[in-house]
């Protein structure tokens, strides 16, 4: 995987269902990327990109957008991580 996993955060509720984020550095580059996800069931999730803590490049993130649309294997493991860090209910 290109990706390293910095901070995974995920929450649940009835009214909202899953909200959580990841936070990660993409390959070996410089720039953190934050992946905010919602799902109601989650198996179908809504998503949006941005940079976590300083901005990078347009390049930078319009490469990780494309990635993330293309590679189901790495979309899944950023979530799989931050369902990892659901708290028990």
């Amino acid at each position: 995987m290109d990706a390293r996993i910095i901070e995974s955060v995920m929450n649940h509720s009835k009214e909202d269902g899953y909200l959580g984020r990841v936070i990660f550095q993409w390959k070996e580059k410089p720039t953190y990327f934050e992946l905010t996800l919602q799902s109601k069931n989650s198996r179908d999730w809504n998503y949006s990109l941005s940079f976590a803590k300083e901005s990078g490049s347009e390049e930078d993130i319009l490469a990780v957008e494309a990635r993330l649309e293309e590679d189901d294997e790495l979309f899944d493991a950023l979530i799989d991580s931050a369902m990892q860090a659901l708290p028990a209910e």
